[in-house]
């Protein structure tokens, strides 16, 4: 029987990649933003929910200024917290299944292997903080058949996102500096939305759950935009820098690979490489060269 499927955050990159992909899918998708449903207004979600007999919430919306947040608390708190809390609390008591998307930056990025699902979090920031009070929210409300992802880096056709700043400045500029001693992989929005329709109906769990999903493979900011000019055949030298050369308000993980054995074993999904992922967004912002 299909299923109706709340997805917030859905003029997002990751929302907008779902709502593209859904038009083969067999379930009725309701896609939102900010102006048709708050969410850090429990009794909207509700609301939301019972009128339209939601079964699944795919939450895609956050709070995604990693430096802003760090003066912008109230406000990162609200979406990356407790808006997830009042998601949590209505799947619960609804029986909806619940999709959360987190963060890399639950992590320090003191780490010398991949991390797992199970380490130790500590985030640097205030957007990881709040992220990371999201998902202990939602663990602790517990709502069944309901999972974390934790992505990293993530990219699309649609939205703002280092591709397209890197399109950009490549095509004004002669030469860019990029930070090469932060490590990790970064995500095409577009796989992670493929990944998660193909998630949703093995949905089946007493506990919330926690899978880690980036692309393939392991680079630097620095390698990820020499590709990027190299695939768009941009005349811009990339030169690398050390983190501590570009200073940012928000302090990011150095190393923030995810180990993704969890998933792909649990779901049975392949998970693209991430130069051939970055390859098809070129493509279809017609970047290719």
């Amino acid at each position: 029987m299909n299923k109706n499927i709340l997805v917030t955050g859905g003029n997002g990159q990751l929302g907008s990649e779902v709502r593209e992909l859904s038009s083969t899918n067999p379930n009725n998708f309701f896609f939102t933003d900010v102006g048709e449903l708050d969410i850090s207004n429990k009794e909207a979600i509700e609301a939301f929910v019972l009128t339209n007999k939601i079964d699944t919430i795919i939450n895609c919306a956050a709070y995604t200024a990693v430096d802003k947040a760090q003066s912008d608390v109230e406000l990162a708190d609200k979406v990356n917290h407790l808006a997830v809390k009042y998601l949590a609390q209505v799947a619960k008591d609804n029986g909806v299944a619940l999709i959360h998307i987190s963060t890399d930056y639950v992590f320090d990025g003191k780490n010398y292997r991949p991390y797992l699902e199970d380490d130790t979090t500590n985030p640097k920031s205030i957007y990881g903080k709040t992220k990371l009070d999201g998902e202990k929210a939602m663990m602790e409300i517990n709502p069944k058949n309901s999972l974390i992802i934790r992505t990293a880096w993530v990219y699309s056709s649609f939205g703002a996102n280092f591709v397209k700043t890197m399109l950009k400045l490549g095509k004004d500029r002669d030469q860019l500096t990029v930070i090469y001693d932060q490590v990790g992989s970064p995500t095409y929005a577009r796989d992670l939305a493929g990944a998660i329709l193909d998630i949703l109906p093995q949905l089946q769990s007493d506990s919330v759950e926690i899978y880690n999903y980036t692309n393939e493979g392991v680079l630097s900011w620095f390698d990820f935009a020499k590709e990027i000019m190299k695939m768009a055949k941009l005349d811009c030298t990339i030169l690398p820098i050390e983190t501590k050369d570009y200073p940012t308000p928000a302090s990011r993980p150095h190393y923030s690979l995810l180990n993704k054995a969890k998933i792909k074993a649990k779901f049975n999904i392949t998970i693209p490489y991430w130069k051939d992922s970055l390859d098809e967004c070129l493509r279809r912002l017609g970047e290719r060269r």
